[in-house]
């Protein structure tokens, strides 16, 4: 029998059809007991337990995890990412790496966007007010007329400006894809885009550093940030001191170098932190399930 391990800490929470698929299909399967990220040596134990085929989260899969695996066959990432899979491994040892690129696009730009909202508007700030005694009526902002500048210009890139357009934002973008032009949105590179936008808000596929004390330094006084892409892309700690100093107006985080977070931007009330959510709308997350298990059984049919 097919023996499958499913690592991601909520698969089938709000739908069992993904389950259904794959025991319909004769697999076994095996699921995350412990409802949270998987450390190295704890992915590294159930893979080494004669599984075929795993459905991945954003666990390490490492050289020396994907080694440990000696009949693993095939990674179907639950997600769009491939930062936390060792590519070349992977290929080295035989192994078939998908991924679901389009499923979360609509629920990580309307995160997005409503993180924008809630930042400009003060939303998540007031109500922290209210609840801890304090009524105070604090002056935000209009999102109409302001220029965002978004970092990577893919699915989940276009998707947001398409949401930022009808609120009569000026979007520009920049892409490490030279080659990427996209109609109806001015390209910049990266200096431009952060000296000249109000909001600034990353979609980029790769953990590599992008914004340190530099590039933060030459964003607008007084601008915002948004990050629902990969943890790594920011200096958490210059983040902190340019809202701290007050040169940034605040900034919104979904994701963050270390998981679960414990750093010092919790301490800044402009700050809004959600726990890498970004898919986790309930259509989006079942879509994307589907779409794993798909990607998985057409793989084992070509074997």
């Amino acid at each position: 029998m097919k023996k499958v391990f499913i690592s991601t800490s909520s698969f089938a929470k709000f739908d069992a059809s993904p389950l259904r698929m794959l025991t319909d299909a004769g697999c076994e399967v095996h699921m995350n007991p412990y409802g949270r990220k998987l450390a190295v040596d704890e992915i590294k134990h159930f893979l080494s337990n004669n599984i075929d085929f795993l459905i991945a989260g954003t666990e390490p899969l490492t050289e020396d995890v994907l080694e440990s695996a000696p009949k693993l066959r095939v990674i179907s990432r639950c997600g769009t990412g491939l930062d936390n899979v060792d590519l070349k491994t992977a290929e080295r040892l035989g192994i078939k790496v998908f991924n679901t690129p389009d499923a979360p696009t609509a629920a990580v730009a309307e995160l997005t966007v409503g993180m924008i909202l809630d930042l400009l508007r003060k939303i998540s700030l007031m109500d922290r007010e209210i609840r801890s005694g304090t009524w105070k009526k604090r002056m935000g902002n209009l999102l109409s007329g302001k220029t965002v500048g978004i970092i990577g210009f893919g699915k989940i890139g276009q998707r947001t400006a398409s949401c930022l357009v009808p609120f009569g934002c000026e979007v520009r973008y920049c892409d490490a894809r030279e080659d990427l032009c996209v109609p109806g949105y001015e390209k910049v590179d990266l200096d431009i885009l952060l000296q000249t936008s109000d909001i600034v808000s990353i979609h980029v596929s790769s953990s590599q550093r992008i914004l340190g004390e530099r590039e933060i330094g030459l964003m607008k006084k007084g601008a915002w940030l948004i990050n629902v892409s990969r943890g790594g892309v920011i200096d958490e700690d210059a983040l902190y001191k340019a809202l701290k100093g007050g040169h940034l107006e605040g900034a919104a985080l979904d994701v963050f170098e270390q998981e679960p977070y414990g750093g010092r931007l919790r301490e800044i009330d402009t700050v809004i932190l959600t726990p890498h959510v970004g898919s986790y709308a309930k259509e989006a997350r079942i879509g994307m399930e589907i779409q794993t298990v798909r990607n998985l059984l057409s793989a084992i049919e070509r074997q």
